[in-house]
């Protein structure tokens, strides 16, 4: 594909360091940018990832998962190449992989963002030959408002509901993007109720020193028991029904990159959304690529072939690569 890394049935393969990046079934080595469940997949007999990645990884794989970490910039030297993991900004832990065999330098940037997040390292732009890039939101609509304005328009809308007697529910993926929303919350407007599933990864945030505001998991609460006005945070499963009962009065509520698209906040049927991604939007996608200097750009994921396009008009030699993987699909955790 371009001298370092192959396409394979199982993904990203270097043969000279012998091992896969991301791979999509079981393999001997797998380099893993980050524990989102699309990206680190059960089964491999070895996982390589950035330091702060570790304990999530462990989460997702269980306690007999071979993990082995390396901190951000550390270059490990496999066969005849080096690998190091660079800050990608995506989630805590997440992790750009370098390769660099004879010289020649190829990035394989995994999900990354270029917004600021204090819940995890800023992206690292890096110089390379070839750069492989995500775009999932890889056309010009998408374009970010500034977290700050998110955060006041999330904390705005919970005290209009617990003025009014509601319990805010808010969905969101519960690896990063729930972390991520509890970083920028008003803690004075009320109390902070969590899902079972964003209530065990806040843990492994905060054992890793992340500051998130007090939660309490709803689980150990009666229906009785709630308090009025509270802001709930649940990842998108949990909108059902038998979940949603025990709060008759409710506004609900959902943060995606996908909510810059209107009609996806009806599809959703939620009264509010919140465009928030832990993806780039289309500057951040552009200036990252632009930053990499590469010779030869390959994107995957989202809108692949039409930002291919768009390059090719502005001179890069580019080209899309396929994925396993849709554009949002929730597999315990993917986000958008």
């Amino acid at each position: 594909m371009n001298g370092i890394l192959d396409l394979t049935p199982s993904g990203l393969y270097c043969s000279n360091g012998d091992f896969y990046i991301d791979p999509w079934r079981p393999v001997k080595r797998a380099v893993i940018t980050h524990a989102h469940a699309d990206h680190a997949r059960f089964g491999s007999q070895s996982y390589l990832c950035a330091q702060d990645s570790r304990a999530l990884l462990q989460a997702r794989l269980g306690r007999e998962a071979n993990i082995e970490t390396l901190d951000y910039g550390e270059i490990l030297p496999v066969n005849s190449v080096n690998i190091s993991l660079h800050p990608a900004g995506h989630i805590l832990g997440s992790a750009q992989v370098k390769i660099n065999q004879g010289g020649h330098v190829c990035v394989v940037s995994g999900d990354y963002k270029t917004d600021r997040d204090p819940t995890c390292s800023p992206l690292e732009p890096l110089r390379c030959h070839t750069f492989i890039s995500e775009c999932t939101f890889g056309l010009p609509i998408f374009r970010w408002p500034p977290p700050e304005q998110v955060d006041n328009e999330i904390n705005a809308w919970w005290q209009i509901n617990r003025n009014q007697g509601r319990t805010s529910i808010l969905f969101a993926y519960a690896l990063g993007k729930a972390q991520r929303i509890l970083a920028g919350l008003d803690r004075s407007i009320g109390p902070i109720l969590t899902h079972g599933a964003v209530e065990k990864i806040n843990q492994c945030y905060r054992d890793l020193g992340i500051t998130l505001p007090k939660t309490r998991y709803i689980g150990e609460l009666g229906e009785k028991d709630l308090p009025a006005g509270a802001l709930v945070i649940a990842p998108p499963s949990a909108d059902n029904p038998t979940w949603m009962r025990r709060f008759p009065e409710r506004s609900r509520a959902f943060a995606s990159g996908w909510m810059r698209i209107r009609g996806n906040r009806r599809r959703r049927s939620v009264d509010r959304g919140f465009v928030l991604s832990d993806h780039s939007d289309w500057e951040g996608l552009v200036s990252t690529i632009a930053a990499s200097g590469a010779e030869r750009i390959m994107l995957t994921h989202g809108y692949a072939t039409e930002m291919v396009r768009w390059l090719q008009e502005k001179g890069y030699d580019a080209k899309a690569i396929p994925t396993a993987y849709g554009d949002e699909v929730e597999i315990d955790g993917k986000e958008a």
